[in-house]
């Protein structure tokens, strides 16, 4: 009887489940988060993906289910559908960004997700976890079409968003930091994502403190790499959000490159989340493995292969796949011939062109006198030297060797600090 009773109570709540209403259509000033994501939030504050994070990560007495945000959700024909969706980090606790996208969001019918409790206070491990539980209670209710997925935020919320945009591009099309940026990861496998499907539209102001930051040093190495980047500096706009039409316009130049996003994930089924789903780290590890090995198999995509598998080591050296990975690697270092290597080398030398010039042209041309960042000018200076260093030992009379010496001889002078 009372095994009945339990059977019948689970039914009953698993129906429930099943067929409670999506959200309400329009403006939400405060939903709450039905529980934990399932996304991978560890892997954004870490190098590895942990089955059982440290409560440290996130301090005493976190709750998901405490957390809340804004929600707008727009009219739709076929709520089966995937709509685009635009998630926004605000540099204080309260969510800020609604108005500067209302217009857009109506217009273009984006689902707008604005985190609440995730300001700059916040330990980077917490604000990151905030911000994929509001995501994921989204996405559980509605499903969200990856490749128009914008995460974006202001200022400390801008280096937040692209910290979990550039760790999990699968969940998004387009990264929108507002006067501010963030820092790429190291992991080969990561950049070619980004490569293959993010688009990166960074806007600020023309008296923005950060601007030499966003505009000449991260505008032009993510664009080197060869991440698909445009840079907007706003008139008579300093450290503020921009106004609505250029967000509008932002977000269509997101938009024009869904088709080749869409392309990319038939080829690549670990590219691209699926609308309301979330990959399980072992189905994750499993996938990126196996897609890995497929392309060890043609000599022309060997190296992405390679990295495909290393990013696999690297992530989830605790699961199956991960530890496959490993020994793989270890049979490929082993072979005498090594065609990937070129290919290697030719990605670290691109790398680090990228990077050397664009700390290069915000040193030089970025940082403004008196500005905050003026006793970091002969810092900034000397990294670049170094960096063009390593071009020019490798190859001095090569075409990145010649650019490095050039270059090096304008820095030179800005590395001395003032007394």
């Amino acid at each position: 009887m009372l095994r009945a009773f339990l059977f019948a109570a689970l039914a009953l709540i698993a129906t429930t489940l099943a067929t409670a209403a999506p959200p309400a259509t329009g403006y939400t000033a405060k939903a709450t988060v039905s529980g934990p994501t399932r996304m991978d939030w560890t892997f954004v504050v870490s190098k590895q993906s942990l089955a059982d994070p440290p409560a440290k990560m996130l301090g005493d007495g976190f709750d998901s289910a405490k957390q809340t945000y804004e929600l707008f959700v727009p009219e739709r024909k076929d709520p089966k559908k995937p709509v685009p969706a635009i998630v926004f980090i605000s540099s204080g606790d309260e969510p800020s960004g609604w108005k500067a996208f209302e217009a857009v969001c109506k217009d273009r019918g984006f689902v707008f997700i604005g985190v609440r409790g995730a300001g700059n206070n916040v330990p980077p491990p917490k604000r990151v976890r905030i911000v994929l539980d509001c995501l994921d209670d989204v996405r559980r209710q509605i499903p969200l079409d990856a490749d128009r997925t914008y995460i974006s935020g202001f200022s400390g919320g801008a280096r937040i968003a692209c910290a979990i945009g550039f760790a999990l591009p699968e969940y998004f099309g387009g990264i929108i930091p507002v006067c501010a940026a963030g820092d790429l990861r190291d992991e080969s496998w990561l950049r070619h994502r980004l490569i293959d499907r993010v688009s990166a539209a960074i806007v600020t102001g023309e008296s923005d403190f950060n601007r030499g930051e966003v505009e000449r040093w991260k505008g032009v190495m993510w664009k080197d790499v060869g991440i698909r980047t445009r840079v907007w500096t706003q008139p008579k706009m300093g450290h503020a959000m921009p106004p609505a039409a250029t967000l509008t316009e932002v977000v269509k130049w997101l938009d024009e490159d869904t088709d080749r996003r869409a392309s990319i994930a038939k080829k690549s089924p670990t590219s691209r989340a699926t609308p309301g789903g979330a990959f399980t780290r072992e189905e994750l590890a499993k996938t990126v493995f196996e897609e890995g090995k497929q392309l060890l198999a043609t000599k022309a995509t060997q190296y992405r292969g390679l990295m495909l598998v290393k990013g696999a080591a690297g992530r989830w050296p605790d699961l199956a796949a991960g530890k496959a990975a490993l020994t793989l690697l270890a049979e490929y270092d082993s072979k005498k011939e090594r065609p990937w290597e070129d290919d290697d080398l030719a990605e670290q030398r691109k790398s680090i062109a990228a990077e050397a010039r664009g700390l290069g042209d915000y040193a030089i041309n970025g940082i403004p006198a008196g500005s905050q960042y003026e006793k970091l000018k002969p810092d900034i200076a000397n990294r670049a030297i170094e960096l063009w260093g390593v071009l020019i030992s490798d190859a001095p009379d090569s075409a990145l060797g010649k650019e490095g010496k050039k270059l090096v001889s304008e820095l030179e002078p800005l590395t001395k600090k003032k007394k």
